[in-house]
């Protein structure tokens, strides 16, 4: 029995992310274990505990929702197979945080019901989906989808460049759930005990602090804690052995080099070794302003950052 947490139909976007705050949804998992590279756990706590909005929708999603009931009938065309649509955001029996908003349930052989799931991917990532993978942040997701229906399989429906349209059946992985139900139960612990995830080393997460932090006060100095000396030490360390593996990597091209002389590429094994030539063009930006300062001015835009250092 599929428990619904509410009706979709009628549902606004405000009111569906307001919605989406009460818990856990699928495409929250790959963000818990760390995986998404543009949200950082942190950044999803801040959204989960209202500190922070949810960004807007950008253009792939956009698309995928365009695209997803052209991809639902053309699945259904495809395999034979109903697939009704719910509009309902659904949570799961016991853990009440875990929420899942499925794109439709596919009425298959002999009755039997599975989770459906659609997906626009770009051209480049088809290496994604060769032979019997899928990007591992939608394993996540409908994994995640089955734990909260119970459903044991999920039909996932892709368009690939526009052009390349592929399903997929992907079953049950109950090792797989109890971890995601792990993950997301000490994450969702932290949403409701107001206490953040910690800070990591993470593209995302370092992403965030910019934008938490866009700017500084000027000439503004504070006295940091006492936890900041161990935390010194770690970046004096890191700073040391990544100046020793740049010239470690260095000195191994090099030497490539020297072998290499003339020749554009060298072949070992499997392994092939290019230095080949490549034509830049770029714009002297000191003569440009030089000669013509009222057009470089024209065109120059000036951005802001912020420079860390510790000396």
């Amino acid at each position: 029995m599929i428990d619904v947490m509410v009706s979709t139909k009628n549902m606004t976007r405000n009111e569906w992310l307001d919605f989406r705050k009460c818990g856990i949804g699928g495409s929250d998992v790959a963000i818990i274990c760390g995986l998404n590279k543009y949200k950082a756990p942190l950044q999803l706590w801040m959204e989960k505990t209202g500190q922070l909005e949810p960004e807007e929708a950008g253009e792939p999603a956009y698309w995928g929702n365009v695209m997803e009931p052209i991809i639902r009938n053309e699945f259904a065309n495809k395999t034979g197979f109903k697939v009704d649509i719910i509009n309902s955001i659904l949570r799961h029996p016991v853990h009440t945080f875990m929420l899942a908003n499925v794109d439709g349930i596919v009425l298959g052989e002999n009755g039997k019901k599975s989770i459906f799931e659609a997906k626009t991917a770009s051209a480049y990532k088809v290496e994604q989906w060769v032979d019997n993978k899928i990007p591992e942040e939608y394993m996540l997701q409908i994994q995640h989808y089955m734990a909260v229906t119970g459903f044991s399989s999920t039909y996932i429906a892709a368009l690939i460049g526009g052009n390349k349209f592929i399903y997929k059946l992907i079953e049950r992985d109950d090792e797989l759930i109890d971890m995601i139900i792990q993950l997301e139960y000490n994450f969702w612990n932290s949403v409701e005990s107001n206490v953040p995830p910690d800070v990591d080393g993470s593209e995302s997460c370092s992403n965030l602090m910019n934008k938490l932090y866009p700017s500084a006060e000027n000439k503004s100095k504070i006295i940091l804690p006492s936890e900041a000396l161990p935390l010194i030490e770690q970046y004096n360390s890191a700073k040391e052995q990544e100046k020793l593996f740049s010239e470690m990597k260095d000195e191994a091209s090099n030497k490539l080099k020297v072998m290499l002389g003339e020749n554009e590429t060298g072949i070992i094994n499997d392994i092939t070794v290019s230095w080949k030539n490549v034509i830049s063009e770029r714009i002297d930006t000191k003569r440009f302003k030089t000669e013509v300062p009222e057009i470089y001015d024209y065109y120059v835009s000036k951005t802001s950052s912020r420079r860390f250092t510790i000396k």
